[in-house]
């Protein structure tokens, strides 16, 4: 059984820091590209980072052009984990964070999302 959870979530002022984990199991995790997407209330899911097998991120659309600079994914596939680091957090990034972890288009799994509040 797959499961991805989320942790680290929670109400922050802006300006400030938080970092996400996610820890995965039931999957080969080092084989599968992991990424952050988030959904704000009324609004589509999007985007936030991703991160290839291997650790990249040194690609045009690892991040939301929203975030450069201010987030940084990483993971270690020692302990089946991946991280997002949020600095500079802002009102707008409020939403739902939620971990995705992807081989094949068949093999595509997902968190139950931890809720980001930015507000003072």
């Amino acid at each position: 059984q797959v499961q991805l959870v989320e942790s680290g979530g929670g109400l922050v002022q802006p300006g400030g820091s938080l970092r996400l984990s996610c820890a995965a199991s039931g999957i080969m995790f080092r084989l599968y590209a992991m990424g952050w997407y988030r959904q704000a209330p009324g609004k589509q899911r999007e985007l936030v980072a991703t991160i290839t097998s291997d650790g990249s991120t040194n690609y045009a659309d690892s991040y939301a052009d929203s975030v450069k600079g201010r987030f940084t994914i990483s993971r270690d596939n020692a302990k089946n984990t991946v991280y997002l680091q949020m600095n500079s957090l802002r009102p707008e990034d409020t939403a739902v964070y939620y971990c995705n972890a992807k081989r094949t288009s068949w093999m595509e799994y997902w968190g139950q999302g931890t809720q980001v509040t930015v507000s003072s």
